[in-house]
């Protein structure tokens, strides 16, 4: 049985692209990945991650939080809103 007390936490930093660009969450946990984009160059001044239909603007220097689904492992990946840019979210067993 999952503890649902427990959360987990990730932060990006979008900065020139993504970094870190994996991040690996455990399933069936509540997640939260919080971009923080700190440069103004480029086009990633948004994020897509189609497989959790999450398309959400990134404000200079204004954390956005986003909560990620955990109910299914596997690897999603995440990118700019022109997927010139990407990374990726596992969820493992």
């Amino acid at each position: 049985m999952t503890n649902t007390n427990t959360t987990q936490n990730a932060t990006v930093i979008v900065n020139g692209g993504y970094q870190p660009d994996t991040v690996v969450l455990k399933q069936g946990v509540p997640a939260t990945i919080t971009f923080n984009r700190i440069n103004d160059a480029g086009c990633l001044d948004q994020v897509q991650l189609p497989d959790f239909d999450v398309l959400a603007d990134l404000p200079l220097n204004q954390p956005q939080e986003i909560v990620i689904d955990t109910s299914q492992a596997g690897t999603y990946k995440f990118a700019c809103g022109m997927d010139m840019f990407r990374g990726k979210v596992v969820i493992e067993p």
